[in-house]
C-alpha cells in the first residue's frame, strides 16, 4: 500500500540512474549541435516512457547527423535501443530506448506537432539543455 505513495529506495535509485543517463544523452545531442534540447520527466503521466527528450536540427541532413551520432554513442550513456522510426524522411526521427523516447525534429515538424506543450504542463521535471543557457534566462 505505501509503495504506491512513497517510492522505495530501489525505485529512487533507478530514477536517479535514469536521470543520469538522460543527462548523458542531452550532452551527446548538444555536442552534435542539436538545438532547443529539452527533457521532460513524464513517469507519472504515461506508460509509454519515463522521459521524453526532444531536440531539433536545422536541416534534414543535420537531423540525420544527430541521429547517427546518437546511434553511435548511446551505449556510452548506458541506454539500450529498442527501435527507431523516421530516419528515411529525416523530418521527425524517434529513437525508443525503453524508458526514454528521443524525438529529433526538423523545425517545421516540431512547431506543428508541438509535443512538448502536451507534456511539460504537470511534468515531474523539465530540463532545458544546456543548463548554463537555461540558467542565464
Amino acid at each position: 500500500m505505501y509503495n504506491d505513495i512513497f517510492p522505495n529506495e530501489i525505485e529512487l535509485r533507478i530514477r536517479a540512474e535514469e536521470r543520469e543517463q538522460v543527462i548523458k544523452l542531452l550532452d551527446i545531442l548538444d555536442n552534435k549541435k542539436a538545438t532547443d534540447i529539452i527533457a521532460i520527466d513524464v513517469a507519472d503521466k504515461t506508460i509509454v516512457a519515463d522521459w521524453f527528450v526532444i531536440c531539433s536540427g536545422t536541416s534534414v541532413i543535420q537531423v540525420k547527423a544527430i541521429c547517427d551520432e546518437v546511434l553511435e554513442k548511446y551505449p556510452e550513456a548506458g541506454l539500450t535501443l529498442r527501435r527507431n522510426e523516421g530516419y528515411t524522411e529525416g523530418r521527425w526521427i524517434v529513437l525508443d530506448f525503453g524508458y526514454v523516447l528521443l524525438h529529433i525534429f526538423y523545425p517545421e515538424e516540431r512547431e506543428y506537432y508541438n509535443i512538448e506543450r502536451l507534456w511539460t504542463d504537470g511534468a515531474n521535471e523539465v530540463i532545458r539543455w544546456p543548463l548554463k543557457a537555461a540558467e542565464d534566462k
